[in-house]
């Protein structure tokens, strides 16, 4: 029998002196206990920690987002000042890419915009200082996204909805009851469910009645901060670029999951040592942005939005004149990122971007 881990036994003991937890607090605990808690004891990036994050595949990545926030910020009509923001850098990687490109192609968007990194991790923090030694001058840390200064804001997050904790409701006879933590009988982890009953008004539009053991999930946690992103670029002004996976419609289903070591594990078995995360509702996000009076550009696709700025052209530039191991891994990273199935990430992720005022924004088709 495998020992526990010490925040499995600080769970268990929370559960029975008060009983059930909640999923989205069972959540939180295995990502952000202050001392067990998976984001405070350890680097998850890169092929050494859990997962690989798109910025770590390739550099590629990086700079067609420079290329989407230059473009953007033209758009805008090039405003002075801008608060360039990052919520949940990991290590900096793609913020590094980002600004390469900004200050090589639009020096002007480099010269005066602040950077903005909105991050708890302590451990982190000191990786992306390091990361980003070469724009010391511009950076700034904050604990929460309402600490960033007021301006014209430029935002991107790139997998940090599918960390903010979800609450998950089962289909019984009697309706949508929410899905708890508890303890079996043996005194292990277990699945149970609770009083708590979901509003009718919150099931998927359309959809027949799913049948019984049915898990919907709702993320009133997610919904909370895309409203204050959206609420930021009505006071402000500015885009928001999210990109994650996910759905583009909302469904059931249970996309509940744990990494640990590139593998994926039950969800109750190593909490603290696996990175828990879920599917990200895009159509949930992009109602939450619309009901509050902001600009949807559109959600598409990584795979589409990535060729459509262009990553296979700069692909071939980055090659040229390099040996064919070298240009190997670049089109193995291009696949990666932009080909559908297979563990590529192409059509798992999607990309939503956000904007006050209402502007057209490539590679999003226009009318949306």
């Amino acid at each position: 029998m495998e020992t526990p881990t010490p925040l499995a036994e600080k769970i268990k003991g929370l559960i029975f002196t008060n009983g059930p937890i909640s999923v989205s607090d069972y959540f939180a605990l295995c990502l952000a206990d202050p001392e067990h808690g998976y984001y405070r004891t350890r680097h998850p990036f890169g092929r050494a920690g859990d997962f690989i994050t798109a910025p770590e595949i390739s550099q590629l990545f990086g700079e067609m987002l420079g290329v989407f926030l230059i473009d953007t910020w033209q758009r805008h009509g090039e405003p002075a000042d801008i608060r360039l923001v990052e919520i949940g850098p990991g290590r900096g990687t793609m913020m590094s890419d980002i600004l390469r490109v900004i200050a090589r192609a639009a020096p002007a968007l480099y010269e005066t915009a602040s950077v903005h990194l909105v991050e708890t991790s302590s451990l982190l923090k000191l990786t992306q200082r390091d990361t980003l030694a070469g724009h010391a001058d511009k950076l700034a840390w904050h604990d929460s996204f309402d600490e960033v200064p007021q301006g014209f804001t430029l935002l991107v997050a790139n997998e940090l909805f599918d960390a903010i904790p979800i609450r998950q409701f089962v289909k019984t006879p009697e309706g949508f009851f929410e899905r708890m933590v508890g303890l079996s009988p043996e005194g292990e982890l277990a699945f149970t469910l609770g009083p708590t009953r979901l509003d009718p008004d919150l099931l998927p539009q359309g959809e027949s009645s799913p049948p019984d053991g049915t898990i919907l999930e709702y993320a009133p946690a997610r919904q909370s901060v895309m409203l204050t992103i959206c609420e930021r670029l009505r006071a402000c002004h500015g885009t928001a670029l999210i990109i994650d996976y996910g759905h583009m419609v909302s469904n059931y289903g249970d996309t509940l999951q744990a990494v640990r070591a590139h593998e994926f594990d039950p969800p109750l078995a190593h909490p603290g040592l696996a990175d828990l995360t879920s599917h990200v509702d895009f159509e949930h996000l992009a109602r939450t942005a619309v009901a509050a009076g902001i600009h949807l550009n559109g959600c598409m696709h990584q795979g589409d939005f990535l060729l459509g700025l262009g990553i296979e052209q700069r692909a071939s530039s980055l090659g040229r004149g390099k040996d064919e191991a070298a240009q190997q891994e670049i089109i193995e990273a291009v696949t990666r990122l932009v080909a559908p199935g297979n563990g590529n990430m192409g059509e798992l992720f999607k990309v939503l971007a956000v904007s006050m005022p209402s502007l057209h924004l490539a590679p999003f088709r226009s009318g949306h």
